[in-house]
């Protein structure tokens, strides 16, 4: 079996990040996501991956320390995790949660945001199930917070109330927030734009610049959000075919 790899300040530069690694017209993001993951560092973010030149990682962060709104004092929060392609049913998913389960000694757990069903850039719930994660609470429409306790003592995980609305502030025409956390959503933001101004559709962008406008976002989903006269619409980023279907339809 590979190897695992965790990147750090100083080998980051010259290791790739898994996603967006071949895409030429998100070269920007991703550039954008390697800066963000070094600004986390300090924080105790990890990123490991299998050493080899695909989408085999998991990236995991103390969740006081996570861009995303959940209370959850002393676990860690699994914030991306994907393994594609050939390297599925080989067991590396499992390995590389053991990587984060072995860091986690010393937590009271380990939780992770997914959908009721499985949602495109989240994590499927149906993995954590088998590895003995139970669900611990929910937010709509289709937000999951699953978790693996080993403690009983403090507080349950949960979503911050404020991340249970399913509506943002803007009230008017389309609204998108976003962050560097993930290497697709720059171009896609950009694009977004480009197709809602074309149809002469409203667009108002947000970008969450801190992990503190992150925990206090309106939905459990940080990365890419998007919503309509302020109602959520889809964390899923959107082609201009889709947009069409659901906006101009």
């Amino acid at each position: 079996m590979e190897s695992i790899v965790k990147l750090s300040e100083e080998n980051i530069d010259d290791e790739h990040i898994c996603c967006a690694i071949a895409d030429k017209k998100c070269a920007h993001g991703y550039q954008a996501k390697k800066d963000w993951l070094a600004g986390q560092f300090q924080d105790g973010y990890v990123f490991k991956k299998l050493d080899v030149r695909g989408k085999v990682f998991i990236e995991y962060v103390p969740a006081e320390h996570a861009w995303v709104p959940v209370d959850a004092p002393n676990y860690l929060l699994i914030n991306c995790f994907w393994v594609s392609g050939k390297y599925k049913g080989q067991g590396y998913g499992q390995k590389l949660l053991e990587e984060c389960m072995a860091d986690a000694q010393g937590k009271d757990g380990v939780i992770v945001v997914t959908g009721k069903t499985k949602q495109p850039f989240m994590s499927d719930k149906r993995f954590f199930k088998k590895q003995g994660f139970e669900l611990l609470d929910t937010a709509p429409p289709y937000f999951e917070l699953w978790g693996k306790c080993f403690s009983e003592k403090g507080a349950r995980p949960a979503f911050k109330a404020s991340a249970k609305s399913g509506e943002c502030s803007i009230k008017d025409g389309l609204a998108v927030y976003y962050t560097n956390a993930c290497p697709f959503t720059e171009h896609y933001v950009e694009d977004l734009v480009r197709v809602a101004t074309a149809r002469g559709k409203k667009i108002t962008v947000r970008k969450l610049e801190s992990k503190e406008e992150a925990q206090a976002h309106c939905m459990p989903y940080t990365n890419y959000t998007v919503f309509n006269d302020g109602v959520f619409v889809t964390q899923r980023i959107l082609s201009e075919k889709e947009f069409d279907k659901i906006f101009c339809s």
